[in-house]
């Protein structure tokens, strides 16, 4: 009898090793990110059209923060009025 016990620890402890060592119910493989070109102006097909890697809790925060950064620059930058960007006619 202790033979079958031994057995199932065993069973126990490969289906843990395997789990844990990610053999089993693994993520599919990530997307690589598509981030705007620095030297490219954005706008806001350029914003649609961005992608974020993926990473284990979700998007890789520093890609979005970067990203943020970047936009929020560039909004500072032009000029706006009561909160609306002014047209250069």
């Amino acid at each position: 009898m202790m033979w079958v016990f031994a057995i199932l620890v065993g069973l126990v402890l490969g289906v843990v090793a395997t789990v844990a060592a990610g053999k089993v119910g693994h993520l599919p493989p990530a997307e690589t990110s598509s981030l705007p070109a620095r030297d490219v102006p954005l706008d806001a097909e350029a914003l649609r059209a961005t992608r974020f890697s993926l990473a284990l809790r979700g998007y890789r925060m520093d890609e979005v923060d970067a990203l943020l950064d970047r936009v929020a620059a560039e909004w500072d930058s032009r000029p706006h009025r009561n909160g609306r960007e002014v047209e250069n006619s």
